[in-house]
């Protein structure tokens, strides 16, 4: 019992550490980026992205290179599936909030998610995922790249922006948010530091401080992860499916309720923001395909071999992940707005395959 509640605690301090280094590391990359001149539609279609997933990407990273192949891709998996199904879901049900986005890109977006579903459907048929469909994710993150910063750039400077929202009739504040005025991540996330020599040094200590919190929390992660399932005698992608990607989903999902869980986090929360709340969906969606895109490839290459696929992710994971994406894609493709029951199908699938994961664990994970 005292090794169980040890390896608990840890668990805890690894949240922590994760999501306190992910938050300090985007922040002060965000202030470097901006210190070294980069335009901040380059940097919200890379750095904002990028740091949403980096809990994700640093734990599958890590994972990889201990050879603990099913952790590092039930994380990847598991993490894509809680942000649409429960971050993505909570947003979209959220009463206070009318969510809107722009139509053109998270269509593509939507799109894009589908085509990573796909290709590891085809080339992991075999139980591993073969160099060329390892090949193929690196390539649609190339893509994921471009598409965010041609969007960023013609969303800032007001170009083109087709906003559709979960209201009937949006708001002239909802519409005034979309704006080339009122839009942008100067105004939305923080006030950017004079240019200096100490303001410089000071960044590149957040951020080197943010990777060390971040790689310590995501080392405490896999070693608590691998000890539950030795101690209870289960599978690890389940720890995977379920504590590990439910706690990254935590400040995920204190955004989504506007910071319900105290006021110390929302304080750091708001002060290390670098990305605009309005832009959360787009934001969690970029995040799942990061996940499939960027954080497999990375684990197939550090594993040095073709990465091991379980069962469970063939059936659990890819289907509810490419369900969701159809969801999410099919009203505002066809029907030009959004809804508030697609957050409720959505977490309504990843209640069941949460349930699934518990209750009908599958072998080879």
């Amino acid at each position: 019992m005292s090794v169980l509640l040890l390896t608990l605690l840890i668990y805890g301090v690894g949240l922590v550490l994760t999501a306190v280094g992910s938050r300090l590391a985007g922040r002060c990359t965000t202030w470097c980026c901006a210190l070294c001149g980069l335009p901040m539609w380059v940097v919200g279609g890379t750095v904002a992205p990028f740091c949403l997933a980096l809990p994700q990407l640093m734990l599958a990273f890590l994972a990889a290179g201990l050879s603990i192949t099913s952790l590092a891709v039930g994380t990847a998996l598991a993490g894509a599936v809680a942000n649409l199904g429960l971050a993505l879901a909570i947003c979209l049900l959220n009463p206070r909030h009318e969510v809107s986005v722009d139509r053109n890109e998270f269509c593509r977006k939507c799109l894009l998610l589908l085509a990573a579903c796909v290709v590891l459907i085809v080339f992991v048929r075999d139980g591993s995922l073969s160099y060329t469909g390892t090949g193929l994710l690196m390539f649609l993150f190339v893509v994921f790249v471009l598409i965010s910063i041609v969007y960023q750039h013609h969303f800032i400077y007001g170009e083109g922006c087709d906003l559709i929202t979960t209201a009937e009739e949006p708001s002239r504040e909802t519409l005034a948010g979309a704006s080339a005025a009122s839009y942008g991540y100067t105004a939305h996330t923080m006030a950017f530091p004079v240019m200096s020599v100490f303001n410089a040094l000071k960044n590149l200590l957040g951020v080197t401080v943010g990777l060390v919190l971040l790689a310590g929390g995501a080392q405490a992660l896999v070693y608590s992860a691998a000890s539950l399932a030795n101690l209870t005698g289960t599978i690890q992608a389940l720890w995977a499916a379920t504590l590990i990607s439910f706690g990254f989903c935590l400040p995920l999902l204190a955004d989504a309720l506007d910071h319900p869980i105290g006021s110390v986090w929302k304080r750091f929360s708001m002060r290390c923001r670098y990305y605009p709340p309005s832009t959360l969906p787009i934001q969690l969606l970029n995040s799942a395909i990061l996940n499939l895109t960027l954080a497999l490839p990375i684990s197939s290459l550090m594993y040095r071999q073709r990465l091991p696929f379980g069962s469970q992710f063939r059936h659990y994971d890819l289907p509810i992940c490419m369900a969701m994406g159809i969801v999410l894609l099919l009203p505002p493709l066809l029907r030009k707005r959004l809804y508030r029951w697609q957050g409720a199908v959505c977490l309504v699938l990843y209640l069941l395959y949460v349930a699934a994961a518990l209750l009908a664990p599958l072998s080879g994970a």
